[in-house]
């Protein structure tokens, strides 16, 4: 049974990639009801650097390109020796013209989203995921997108493509870590640079209950497949 999240006292999480849109908007919101952040980021003077200053104390910034293995690795040693309720992965990359059917897409666009989405997500997990505490969460930002059954409209190949093979890798590594619980969050449309200007639903709307599912899912080991309301998206 998932814990309410209204009840829950403040904890600890670690979220790659969170110098903006949903990543920091996540790191915000967390720090807002006191828990202890730490969030990465590939460049200097990020919005999760102000966030830091702010909230000293409460916001950590590290340095991560999650497409890195070696800065992965090294992320994980800095780490060592501490735990974490949450570990959450946010990634997500489209190809540069995203209307490209499999037959019209450049083959280097398809392996960067590839690399990104799938690769440097799972390897973050796997070498991060040992960092949730007993019962604690491993996360990674998936899509609505990632759904097969719900693939009615033929668009977005590449870029779908990315999060059904995410979510497939997340179903391996829950086959290996049963005591965790191992979440595929579909937040659904949302205004970001990812998401556009045309989506109907703000960040700041949206991550509120995206942070409610996400703490909820703590004690209640297994693979769940969520959107931002606590409902089941079909594989």
């Amino acid at each position: 049974m998932t814990r309410d999240a209204s009840s829950a006292a403040p904890g600890s999480i670690v979220i790659i990639g969170a110098s903006r849109g949903l990543g920091h908007a996540m790191a915000a919101e967390f720090a807002n009801r006191g828990w202890r952040v730490v969030g990465t980021v590939r460049g200097a003077e990020t919005p999760l650097h102000a966030l830091a200053a702010e909230r000293a104390g409460l916001v950590e910034v590290e340095t991560l390109d999650l497409t890195d293995p070696d800065q992965i690795r090294s992320l994980r040693d800095r780490l060592a020796g501490r735990s974490f309720d949450l570990v959450f992965i946010n990634a997500g990359i489209v190809n540069r013209r995203p209307a490209d059917t499999m037959a019209e897409v450049a083959t280097a666009d398809f392996v960067e989203v590839m690399a990104t989405n799938v690769l440097g997500v799972m390897r973050a997990v796997e070498a991060l995921g040992s960092l949730a505490r007993p019962g604690g969460v491993v996360g990674v930002m998936s899509s609505g997108q990632g759904s097969i059954a719900n693939n009615a409209n033929g668009t977005n190949d590449v870029y779908r493509a990315s999060k059904a093979a995410l979510n497939q890798a997340m179903a391996s590594y829950a086959g290996r870590h049963a005591d965790r619980a191992a979440i595929l969050m579909a937040p659904g449309w949302i205004r970001t640079d990812l998401g556009g200007a045309k989506a109907p639903v703000g960040a700041d709307e949206a991550m509120p209950q995206i942070v409610d599912v996400l703490v909820a899912q703590q004690d209640a080991p297994g693979l769940r497949y969520l959107d931002r309301f606590g409902n089941t998206v079909p594989w």
